[in-house]
């Protein structure tokens, strides 16, 4: 009586991360399909749902709270993190329900890429993609190992703190110089 997620990972060794990632974002009962390295093979608005879900790392950066400069459009990033992030595993607690607890929660898809992507971070699979750029060695779809993103020090696991009790004037004393 094995499940969906171990019955696939027979067949693909980056299953087990990527079904129980898509599990863990989507809440799936079933392990979604995904094509074979489809990272590689497909552009960003040829992906599944469950490829696009996928992509994500799992570093955290992208629910940072960032500073923008209107005048010159810098953005300065923070190691704040909003109040839905898990700050150890670097995973939204609610992700299914986000934007209703967090209204001005950006929800990455193809959409809204081309006006964020100037804000996630270089390392970001979305970014790299858009880019053309290929996934760097320690992304979870090509080591095959969900914790590869933290033992490369990608993620902001266990380095971040809440925004909750803080101000928007606070924002500036927790400036990470160099986080790109």
């Amino acid at each position: 009586s094995e499940d969906a997620c171990t019955s696939q990972t027979r067949r693909d060794p980056t299953a087990l991360f990527i079904c129980l990632a898509s599990r863990q974002r989507s809440h799936m009962t079933d392990a979604p399909t995904l094509r074979p390295r489809f990272w590689e093979r497909y552009p960003l608005d040829a992906l599944t749902h469950a490829e696009w879900e996928a992509l994500c790392d799992g570093c955290g950066k992208c629910c940072l709270l960032k500073l923008e400069d209107y005048e010159t459009g810098e953005v300065a990033m923070t190691n704040v993190a909003c109040r839905l992030l898990d700050r150890q595993t670097c995973r939204c607690t609610n992700y299914a329900e986000r934007k209703r607890h967090v209204p001005d929660c950006v929800i990455i898809d193809a959409k809204t890429l081309p006006k964020i992507r100037y804000w996630l971070p270089i390392t970001c699979a979305y970014r790299l993609m858009a880019d053309g750029a290929p996934l760097p060695d320690w992304h979870p779809l090509v080591s095959g190992d969900p914790g590869s993103v933290h033992r490369a020090g990608i993620s902001l696991a266990g380095r971040m703190v809440s925004e909750v009790g803080l101000t928007e004037d606070d924002l500036e004393d927790y400036i990470i110089e160099g986080l790109e």
